[in-house]
């Protein structure tokens, strides 16, 4: 699997989950390239918003996401967590 997906709610303590630090070095590319979409589009739509996201919240299936400004990020079993770092490069 392409990314980095929550773990199951039930089996691991908070202390014992991954940390959104703890990414892979390297994504999906089709799951990237719509990341960079879906942010792209926010921006052109909302050009006055000064906040900037954590990352984005992605399906694995559908490839659809939304922006994640908060602390860190909860998913759903079939998303992934693309952080900010990874999709800016891209973009300039």
């Amino acid at each position: 699997m392409y990314g980095l997906q929550q773990p199951p709610s039930t089996s691991q303590s908070p202390s014992q989950r991954p940390d959104v630090g703890a990414l892979p070095t390297a994504l999906n590319p089709a799951l990237l390239k719509s990341a960079r979409q879906i942010y792209r589009t926010y921006y052109e739509v909302h050009p006055e918003d000064v906040q900037r996201p954590i990352g984005i919240a992605i399906s694995t299936k559908t490839h659809r996401g939304k922006l994640i400004f908060g602390d860190k990020p909860v998913l759903l079993p079939t998303e992934c967590f693309v952080p900010i770092s990874q999709i800016e490069p891209g973009l300039h």
